[in-house]
């Protein structure tokens, strides 16, 4: 996945400076950035403080390290469930 060229807490930032009255034209000229990629921020950052962002990351990062976690497990239980099915 390609990195953002801005932090979450710039996002954040950026999603302020609209709520403050600033157009969504003019931010999207002044940061270089699509309208797309704008709506897309406001619907997953919209009404988070910078400390909120900072948990989410975190909670990201738990949910990814156990999602790998339940994958080794399940090859793990598909090589002994293998391995008693033999007849020996």
């Amino acid at each position: 996945m390609k990195k953002s060229r801005y932090t979450e807490e710039q996002i954040v930032a950026i999603l302020r400076e609209a709520e403050a009255g600033v157009s969504v034209n003019d931010l999207l000229r002044k940061y270089g950035m699509s309208r797309q990629t704008y709506y897309r921020w406001k619907s997953k950052y919209a009404g988070m403080e910078t400390s909120d962002v900072k948990r989410l990351k975190q909670l990201e990062e738990e949910n990814r390290k156990l999602k790998k976690m339940v994958a080794e497990l399940m090859l793990d239980l598909e090589a002994v469930k293998a391995a008693l099915q033999k007849k020996w």
